[in-house]
């Protein structure tokens, strides 16, 4: 009697070049049929969140600064709640909130000092 064993993992949907040609000629004739702007714009009104375009950028770099803050004082606090390597992991996330905050603020700077400069 033979054993065979059968493989449960997983396949991609890309595991043949076959598979792969059939999956384009899909997108192709779902392109042809309705169109790519109106199923790239339905999926964008989908979104759960949106930027309103009369925002400006210095409005919207502000907001990241607080979240960012936010993101860091959350990730801290979690530290003192926890050990190990998990505490390593929130801290790191901590100081890359911080890191990146820190990018944010500097082009909110650059932003104010090239629109004094601007100013007669």
């Amino acid at each position: 009697m033979t054993n065979s064993t059968t493989s449960t993992e997983d396949t991609s949907p890309y595991e043949s070049f076959d598979s792969r040609k059939l999956h384009e000629a899909a997108e192709r004739a779902l392109d042809h049929h309705f169109g790519k702007s109106d199923l790239s714009q339905a999926s964008r009104r989908e979104g759960l969140f949106s930027l309103n375009p009369d925002i400006d950028a210095e409005a919207l770099l502000a907001n990241a600064s607080e979240d960012l803050l936010s993101i860091s004082i959350i990730a801290a606090d979690l530290a003192d709640d926890i050990d190990g390597s998990r505490r390593s992991v929130a801290l790191a996330l901590s100081r890359m909130a911080d890191g990146v905050r820190l990018m944010v603020e500097g082009t909110l700077d650059h932003i104010e000092v090239r629109s004094v400069a601007a100013k007669p």
